[in-house]
């Protein structure tokens, strides 16, 4: 017997149960989430486009409610050329179904100018000089994502009876 899987309610199971969930006041669960990011600096950015996938562990920072990643190059560019949409995952190591923290994020890419205004802040944020820049044999890219949607997994959430996954709309 041949069964046809049903991908859509597969997808749609946390936006149902969502709907039940208890949820957290919007401004304190943005500042959660926003600690969460701020407290780890490596995540797994997500590219994607027509038969190509990449999802590439990388260093970020967080600034002015922004990702900024540093890269040389790689092939997320490739999915970078023609789709903008981005995800991004940020986790703790996995050490029992009670103790999960993660966060989803979906968002907007956009490359920044380098020696741009926006390109100089990030240097100056890392400390990284000018001149060290201006001697790389190729110029440093620099990744900006705008998130749209967090999605913030915490098992702690319970004990202040909540649900422990959260979403959160820009």
């Amino acid at each position: 017997m041949n069964e046809v899987f049903d991908y859509d309610t597969a997808a749609n199971f946390w936006i149902n149960k969502d709907d039940q969930s208890k949820k957290m006041d919007r401004d304190k669960l943005f500042d959660r989430i926003s600690k969460f990011i701020e407290i780890h600096n490596t995540c797994t950015l997500g590219t994607a486009s027509e038969g190509h996938v990449r999802c590439t562990p990388i260093e970020y920072n967080f600034v002015d409610n922004k990702l900024y990643f540093f890269s040389e190059g790689g092939l997320k560019f490739r999915g970078l050329k023609n789709n903008k949409h981005v995800g991004v995952a940020i986790y703790e190591n996995y050490n029992g179904f009670g103790n999960l923290k993660s966060l989803q994020i979906e968002g907007t890419a956009k490359l920044i100018e380098p020696l741009s205004d926006e390109y100089l802040k990030l240097l100056e944020y890392k400390k990284i000089p000018v001149d060290a820049l201006k001697k790389l044999p190729h110029s440093m890219n620099l990744i900006s994502v705008v998130p749209q949607s967090f999605d913030y997994l915490d098992s702690d959430l319970k004990k202040e009876d909540l649900s422990s996954r959260q979403h959160y709309d820009v």
